[in-house]
Parts: C-alpha cells; structure tokens; sequence
C-alpha cells in the first residue's frame, strides 16, 4: 500500500462532512451531504445512510489507503439504543430541553453546578428515555458521535469530549457512583480518551465499502472541539468560536471551570482544559430571515463600525443555554427596522454581544484570560460580521486556515492521543 491517509467524519446540526487527508495534512478529498432540519422520526435512519454514503464517495484508491478515522457528533445529541444498537426511540437533539424534572434530580446528586445538571445535557435526556422506554427497550445510551462509530466498528465506546454531558468523571477516566446510581452504567458505554483505538472498521462493513481491512476506528469528539482542532489554537488564552448553525465557544484554559447556572463546561485536553459554552443563537436565526445572495449582498454594503443601537437576543426559538442558561427564554427581534441591511446589522450586533458576554463569563470564573480568538464555520468568512465582533470582543480576531470541523476530525484520526498535550496512556 502507498502511503496511508486519514478520515475524519463531521455531523452537524445541518448536514454531514468528509475529509481525507494525507499523513502531512494535506487535504486529499473533501465531500458534504446536507440534510437540513430532518424530522425527529427520520434522523437516525438518515444519519446512519449519509455515513456509509460518505464514505462509498471518497476515490475507491484512498479507501483502499484509509489507515484511520474518527467520528464527530452534535454534544449532548443522544439515542437510546437495543441489543443490536437499532435506536428505540427518535434522538433526543442537542438543544432538547424537555428533561427538567430529571436535570433537577442530577442538581440533587451532583450539584448544580455540574455540566450535566442543565435539562439539555446527554444525561438528563438518558434519565428521560430511561423513565419512559425502560429497560427492555432501551439496553444502551449514546452520543451521536458514539452511535456512529459504533455503525462502523460494532464496538460503542465513548470519548471524554461527548461523555461530558453525560457525567464523566474526567478525574479517574471512569463514570462515577452517582451516574451509576442514576442511570446504571452497565447502561452506558466504555469510556477512553479522544483518539484512542477503539478497533478495526468491522471486515463486513469494510468489503461492503471498499475500505481498506485494517483500518482503525478512534474515538471520536464533539463538533464543536473538531473545529477546534482544525483551526490549530494551541497557547493558553486562545479561544475558537464556531460559527455555524449555533455559536460555540472554546477557550483554552489552564484552568478548569464548570458552573451549569450559565451553561459553561469544561473539557478534557491532555494538561488543559477547553471551557465554553454552546448558544442556541447563531447562522440558524440568519438563515431564517436572509438567503446567501441578501447576506453576501447586505454585508458588502454594511458599516460595521457604526452601530444600529437595537439590542437584539437573537434566537430561532424559545430557549437559550449559554451565557444564559434558561429554557424559557424568548427571542429578542424587536423592534423591527424598515432597512433589512438594518435589520441584519442588528442580527450580527446580537450575536457578538452574546459571543464578547460568554467570553467574559468565562474569564470572570477563573479561565485563563482570552488573548485572540480564531474564527472557525461559515460565519467567519463574512468579513463585515469579523470587524464587528472585534469591536465587541476587544481583541484581534483571525480566521481559521481550516475551517471543516473534518479536517480536525481527520487530524485526531491521524494523530490519536497524540494531539493532547500532557497526555500519558494507562
């Protein structure tokens, strides 16, 4: 075999991305797969049919060249599954916030400043789907990005980074007693840190897909900490903002910082910690009122250094997790201007107000102070957006070399455990 190459795998809130890469990073293949707002019924079915589309696209010679890939997934994107990892019920999606009663009883347990204590995180929903499928229906709860690699490795295992929400001890590596009292961990799937070799692509799956035999399968991460990777922050102080659908924020710590009253959470990298927080604001609230031509349009016309003076909270519906973490919270459009380029001005003003509000909170509980923020998703190509959000933030704002969460996927298939820093097996 010529040289090996690598893939990483990518689904989002909207649609689904590959990307192969050589052992130097450089980009081999790149395919896309949107799917849009699928109805609950349908997602898994779909998700698991854009998978093994994906991969049946890439040049049969660089499947035939796979050494590795990994997943990535939606966090706290959550199924419950059979014996044979068929879903019971439809997935339970990220910004899902009907578990109250059951986030309370995690508050109870572990205290309510524990990441998994909000009603969207991937436990409260297990506790959910336990409550009303019971255990003869449901044998397994996992992450999107679990259950995907899963479909290719017949192996469930979890990472740290989408075992967060639900309730990993990143102290020991190991679900504490407390989950265990909950939800029963014989429930849950093994745990192991991002990139660890989970097994080989199982050999059915692989003769149907034309892929290479020995291809590993890693344990893959959140969406949001792929796009991290691709975008290389590596210095404490930095920080990575998504720009997608929804507005996630990844600032690199030192220090660790958890309190669930303001949806803000820390995850396990190598010596130091990625802290953040996922919003419900984001691309999805534009979409909704503009199409590509009137933003690209609107935007080149736009003064970003003047602002409109409408405060605007601009979700696409009730309910926000982060820097305010309230399920109840309304949208904020109000009042409407006549300009529709007056209109989306106050949109892009909003969401940097929530984007320079989430940094502030986390550097007012402890994080490392922020430094520069690298813009990754399809929001940071609006260079009018950029210039606001640096007027907001107050410090330079660069955008992402790589923007496809893939990439960096693709890079934790290539590297594994070797990418965090600090990081010792055993």
């Amino acid at each position: 075999m010529s040289f090996a190459c690598f893939l990483g795998l990518d689904f989002g809130t909207s649609g689904a991305r590959a990307c192969v890469i050589a052992p130097s990073g450089e980009i081999e293949d790149l395919a896309r797969q949107d799917y849009g707002e699928l109805p609950e019924h349908e997602a898994a079915a779909t998700w698991r049919e854009v998978l093994l589309q994906l991969i049946a696209r890439i040049p049969a010679g660089l499947r035939k060249r796979l050494a590795a890939l990994a997943v990535d997934g939606t966090s706290a994107t959550i199924l419950a599954c059979d014996e044979a990892l068929d879903p019971a019920h439809p997935p339970l999606m990220y910004h899902d916030a009907r578990a109250t009663l059951e986030a309370a009883a995690i508050a109870r347990a572990a205290g309510p400043e524990h990441p998994t204590a909000m009603a969207t995180s991937g436990l409260a929903k297990a506790l959910w789907l336990k409550k009303h499928l019971g255990p003869a229906r449901a044998r397994l709860y996992l992450s999107q990005a679990d259950w995907l690699s899963a479909q290719l490795s017949d192996r469930p295992m979890s990472d740290f980074h989408n075992a967060l929400k639900m309730g990993v001890d990143l102290d020991t590596g190991q679900w504490p007693d407390w989950v265990d009292y909950l939800v029963d961990v014989n429930f849950l799937p093994m745990l192991a840190a991002p990139g660890t070799e989970v097994g080989l692509l199982a050999r059915p799956r692989a003769r149907a897909l034309g892929v290479n035999a020995d291809c590993l399968v890693r344990a893959g991460t959140t969406d949001s900490i792929a796009a991290f990777l691709a975008a290389g922050v590596t210095q404490p102080g930095e920080a990575v903002t998504s720009l997608g659908t929804t507005l996630v924020l990844k600032l690199l710590s030192q220090t660790r910082v958890d309190d669930a009253r303001f949806g803000i959470y820390s995850h396990w990298f190598g010596d130091l910690w990625l802290t953040g927080g996922a919003s419900n604001a984001g691309g999805g609230v534009l979409r909704r009122y503009f199409t590509e031509d009137e933003l690209r349009t609107l935007s080149n016309r736009m003064d970003p250094e003047q602002d409109t003076g409408l405060d605007y909270y601009p979700l696409t519906r009730t309910g926000e997790r982060f820097p305010v973490n309230d399920p109840d919270m309304p949208p904020r459009m109000e009042p409407r201007p006549e300009q529709r380029l007056d209109f989306l001005q106050a949109i892009l003003e909003g969401l940097a107000r929530i984007e320079a509000r989430g940094y502030t909170k986390l550097v007012e509980l402890g994080a490392t102070p922020l430094s520069r923020v690298v813009s990754a998703g399809g929001g940071s190509r609006n260079a009018a957006y950029s210039r606001i959000r640096a007027r907001y933030l107050g410090v330079p704002v660069h955008t992402a070399a790589e923007h496809e969460a893939c990439y960096g996927t693709a890079w934790l298939a290539r590297w594994g455990t070797a990418l965090f820093p600090g990081y010792r097996h055993g």
